[in-house]
């Protein structure tokens, strides 16, 4: 099983690259954007487009995910520690320009 594009949570993006990110909004699928987690507790069935037919004037649709990656079962494990460190890097870097910003608001202007 791959990711659950019939569900609210499923979200997917393509870039003018061509690259193309799939996901899910509530971080519940840690191999993403290869499989959700079987039987997933979140899963809402997405009734937006539900019974809608695309005529030929739709974009094109976004190209098919390629095939999972032959890795072992810690891919999870390592996913999320990858998400933790460019969380914390991106906490930093906001710190820091919360900081400069702070410090540029109150300097005396020299005539």
């Amino acid at each position: 099983m791959g990711m659950r594009e019939d569900c609210r949570h499923y979200d997917s993006r393509t870039y003018p690259s061509g690259d193309v990110v799939r996901k899910c909004r509530l971080d519940l699928a840690p191999e993403a954007p290869w499989k959700c987690p079987e039987n997933c507790g979140a899963f809402e069935r997405r009734l937006i487009d539900a019974g809608w037919q695309y005529g030929s004037l739709t974009p094109k649709q976004e190209p098919p995910a390629e095939p999972a990656p032959d890795m072992g079962s810690d891919v999870a494990a390592l996913l999320d520690e990858a998400e933790d460190i460019v969380n914390a890097a991106s906490m930093e870097l906001r710190q820091e320009m919360s900081r400069k910003q702070r410090r540029g608001r109150f300097r005396k202007r020299k005539k």
